[in-house]
């Protein structure tokens, strides 16, 4: 058998992570690009610049991020011919509260405060130091927050559309998900199973970030330097209640905040003045 070459594995770890990052950008760019050609498309605009400038326009405008005001336009029937507003003003009330993430923090003020206060929560209920928040998007669970992983592991996991790891397995059953101990868990394949222990993780649960409805909005795991027993009833209840009480609040942020801004983006793109 020929011995490899010194050093023949950096050339391959170098390719490996050129083609991770590419795949990433890949990623983060299909949903703007759909919502691009979608807008010109609607709006008669010349270029994909033009669209780009739309959605920048009214994400900065209402501090959110420019993907999810891109999904949502991807995802609504488009808006009547003629009409002022893409959506029709629907009564939502003021955002709910959040009595899980305890005092002042149970009224955040912004969708990251919300995610960054969550996980803060999660890592608190779980006495872990490491975790992330993903939410569902076209289908696939996107990295929003994390805190104390490392970068192949945000990288690796940045979009989750593989049943291979306990977030995605917890998305699919919805319910919380358990990985005592990654290393003898059939849960992983072992790219991903790799990529954790890389980071320090030798245990992880998931919790579902859930719709009024019961549907999976998102995700919030804790990841833990040294194998778990099983979750005590108390800390399983706390982070369902977390799951349940955040995943309301993001769909009232996304019926309120994000159709206003999905409408200012229709308003600036035909002239039209905005109804109150």
């Amino acid at each position: 058998m020929t011995t490899p070459p010194a050093g023949a594995a950096v050339p391959a770890r170098d390719a490996a992570r050129d083609a991770l990052d590419e795949r990433n950008r890949r990623l983060a760019h299909a949903g703007v690009a759909r919502a691009e050609k979608l807008l010109m498309s609607r709006y008669r605009l010349s270029s994909e610049r033009e669209a780009f400038d739309l959605l920048r326009r009214s994400s900065q405008k209402y501090n959110i991020k420019l993907h999810t005001l891109a999904e949502v336009a991807i995802r609504l029937r488009g808006p009547a011919a003629g009409s002022p507003v893409w959506v029709p003003s629907r009564p939502q009330g003021p955002a709910p509260a959040i009595p899980a993430l305890r005092g002042s923090a149970s009224r955040p003020g912004s969708h990251s405060a919300v995610l960054t206060s969550a996980l803060g929560q999660a890592l608190s209920v779980t006495g872990a130091q490491m975790g992330n928040v993903q939410l569902v998007e076209n289908g696939m669970l996107r990295m929003e927050k994390h805190v104390g992983l490392n970068r192949r592991f945000t990288d690796y996991f940045a979009f989750v559309d593989a049943s291979t790891t306990s977030c995605a397995q917890a998305a699919e059953e919805v319910r919380q998900v358990t990985v005592k101990d990654v290393a003898a868990s059939d849960t992983f394949d072992e790219v991903s199973r790799e990529a954790i222990l890389e980071t320090g993780s030798r245990a992880c649960h998931s919790t579902p970030l859930l719709s009024p409805n019961g549907i999976v909005i998102g995700m919030i795991s804790s990841h833990h330097e040294r194998p778990l027993r099983d979750l005590s009833p108390g800390q399983l209840t706390a982070m369902h209640d977390l799951g349940r009480q955040v995943g309301r609040w993001l769909v009232w942020h996304r019926n309120t905040v994000v159709l206003t801004a999905l409408n200012h983006l229709h308003a600036d793109a035909t002239g039209k003045p905005r109804s109150a």
